[in-house]
């Protein structure tokens, strides 16, 4: 990405004419798009209920992806300089009370991102499977001997450590 700055000031304005929630990934750490799901499901509930370590959803979003309270460790899922395949999540918080929104206009937000933003997916991310594992395994500390007695795989122990941040706070 040869601007940062310009690529979120983009997103930022896409969220602001929209007003659809707008978080970018780095795509080589999104398991799956049930991984953003579950992290904006969660997230929009903890919003609810006023329990949200962050003020802002998209953030409160990119916590819940991460498996982490701390904002720092959470930004490892976030882009960065240099080159990157990027996921960007649209969603539309307007129903959650206390998420102070109003109700998204998605496919205006979805049209803005193409028009706005310009990026080529290295592969095809349709399968759900085209994530850096090595790099997963490093960002949610999974280690061999975990993996060697889940039940399930490595997108499987990130959509857990998602839904378990509930139960460490």
């Amino acid at each position: 990405m040869d601007d940062l700055d310009a690529f979120l000031d983009t997103l930022s304005e896409i969220a602001m004419e929209t007003g659809a929630v707008v978080q970018a990934f780095d795509a080589d750490l999104v398991v799956s798009e049930t991984h953003l799901r579950e992290a904006t499901r969660l997230a929009a509930r903890a919003i609810a209920r006023g329990e949200a370590v962050a003020r802002d959803p998209s953030v409160e979003i990119l916590l819940y992806a991460a498996g982490r309270r701390q904002i720092d460790r959470a930004l490892r899922l976030g882009v960065s300089d240099g080159e990157n395949r990027v996921a960007v999540l649209l969603a539309d918080f307007g129903a959650v009370s206390g998420a102070d929104r109003p109700s998204a206009d998605l496919g205006a937000a979805a049209a803005a991102v193409d028009a706005r933003t310009t990026f080529t997916p290295t592969d095809d991310r349709s399968t759900g499977t085209a994530f850096d594992a090595d790099r997963v395994r490093d960002v949610f500390d999974v280690g061999d001997r975990e993996l060697g007695v889940v039940d399930g795989d490595l997108a499987d122990i990130v959509r857990e450590r998602v839904a378990l941040l509930d139960v460490e706070k």
